[in-house]
């Protein structure tokens, strides 16, 4: 075989492949066999994060900008309706830099993502592996608003979407959902007739296959998915008898421990949430961390470190406020993405906690146009 980068040592060469942008990967890939072996290796992403060229981004499945008035008297309601309020699409962010870049559309006629869809980031192979991916399950179709059990896995690699086997099961809505190594978790939720459910299922993205888990103690309706140092966290949520009376306990489930006789979910704390009542929608945990969590309760961010007490850390300003998502990074950053009223242009927020000093936040360079729509989902990614 020849040489990575004719005229130059391969140890340089691969210098250079480690710098090339996560949104030319697919090029690059396919310059060469053995551009594409490199790329595909699980030294290049270690060489990224060792060297600090890894970026930490945001995949947000944001609303696209409200299509024109359709002169096409045909088309019918359905149509229009997915085309303007209610069509979604993934975005990668950078809040530092303020870069936004969309993705490719998704397969499927209305190349829209489904409405109140989950979106986890994964990886093929495990938490060294050689494809980062970001899994898109379930939610509503977005032209009948029926449930569905679709699965979407987009490959940064190839730069391309792919369908996943369909999620089993009675088709669930608004149920926690996490990455953690390089399984995705799917929990709670409720069926077509609204009663909360206690299954849970784990997806492997590089086998396409699904997996059932122990059900949960508790039902659990609109509880919000976590990874919590290596563990599966289902946090809140509310039983059929009680509907939208959140509950603030919450249940683990950790999956090194298959082997184990114990093998199966386990109490957190009583009341991981500040009180009973209170949505879990706004948790977030921080990566690779041993169990901080943030979240927005009474107009300000609040955190807690393992079994510590909640503590406040800042007031979100008021343009944030409106239907916020909330993203935490391993180097200490708290990203807010929100508006000030409902519909409103987002505005990205970003506030680092250093050792001990008052926190403040710093406003994000304003989101072009065509990125100003509502942030339905996110997760945190490395590329």
């Amino acid at each position: 075989m020849g040489d990575l980068i004719p005229g130059l040592p391969d140890e340089v060469a691969r210098e250079c492949l480690v710098r090339v942008g996560f949104d030319q990967l697919p090029v690059v890939r396919r310059i060469s066999r053995q551009w594409k072996s490199e790329v595909e290796s699980p030294d290049y992403h270690r060489q990224r994060r060792a060297e600090g060229l890894a970026r930490p981004v945001l995949a947000l499945v944001q609303a696209q900008p409200t299509a024109p008035p359709d002169d096409d008297d045909d088309a019918g309601p359905a149509h229009k309706r997915s085309t303007a309020a209610n069509s979604y699409r993934l975005v990668l962010l950078e809040p530092a830099e303020g870069r936004w870049t969309p993705l490719p559309p998704p397969p499927g006629p209305s190349q829209s993502l489904p409405l109140f869809c989950q979106v986890a980031a994964a990886v093929d192979g495990g938490g060294q592996g050689r494809k980062r991916l970001l899994v898109v399950v379930g939610g509503w179709d977005p032209e009948t608003w029926a449930p569905t059990d679709a699965v979407l896995v987009y490959d940064f690699l190839s730069g391309a979407w792919r369908r996943g086997a369909p999620m089993p099961g009675p088709r669930r809505s608004f149920f926690a959902c996490a990455a953690v190594g390089g399984a995705v978790y799917v929990a709670g939720g409720h069926d077509a007739e609204k009663n909360a459910l206690r299954s849970a299922l784990a997806y492997d993205p590089g086998a396409d296959a699904w997996a059932g888990l122990p059900d949960m103690a508790e039902e659990r309706d609109e509880p919000r998915g976590l990874c919590v140092a290596g563990r599966f966290v289902v946090v809140g949520g509310y039983p059929t008898r009680a509907q939208g009376r959140f509950v603030a306990s919450a249940e683990s489930f950790d999956p090194a421990a298959a082997a184990s006789p114990a093998w199966g979910w386990a109490p957190v704390h009583d009341r991981l949430l500040p009180e009973d009542g209170a949505c879990p929608r706004t948790c977030c945990a921080a990566p690779r961390s041993v169990g901080r969590m943030y979240m927005l309760r009474d107009g300000h961010l609040v955190a807690r470190d393992g079994a510590a007490a909640w503590r406040p850390v800042a007031r979100v300003p008021d343009d944030a406020l409106t239907a916020p998502a909330v993203s935490a990074f391993p180097d200490g950053r708290v990203v807010v993405v929100g508006s000030g009223c409902h519909g409103g242009d987002q505005t990205v927020y970003v506030l680092r906690e250093e050792g001990g000093r008052p926190a403040s936040w710093s406003r994000a360079p304003p989101p072009p146009p065509e990125f100003a729509g509502h942030v339905q989902a996110s997760c945190f990614l490395e590329l």
